[in-house]
């Protein structure tokens, strides 16, 4: 099929070069983003994270195996660390 181009953050990030980190380190970093879409939130964004994960846990009881779901729930704001480089939000 027909190749897509690249998008200008593959080049700037995509060798991970800029920085490396640990998925705690990141959710630690998190913290000190101030979210544009939920400004008002008085808890830490890592917090947010682990209620997500939980909430996904006791909705979804019954896919207890399926490990990749409530990790799913954990990492799925993650990339907005990319904002404290300079990414908009």
């Amino acid at each position: 099929g027909p190749q897509r181009p690249a998008c200008p953050q593959s080049a700037e990030y995509g060798s991970c070069a800029l920085r490396k980190m640990s998925v705690m380190e990141a959710l630690e970093l998190l913290d000190q983003l101030v979210d544009e879409s939920d400004p008002d939130v008085d808890f830490p964004n890592s917090y947010h994270a682990y209620q997500t994960a939980e909430g996904i846990r006791r909705a979804h009881p019954d896919k207890g195996r399926a490990d990749w779901f409530h990790l799913v729930g954990l990492l799925h704001d993650l990339g907005k660390v990319l904002a404290l480089f300079g990414e908009p939000q």
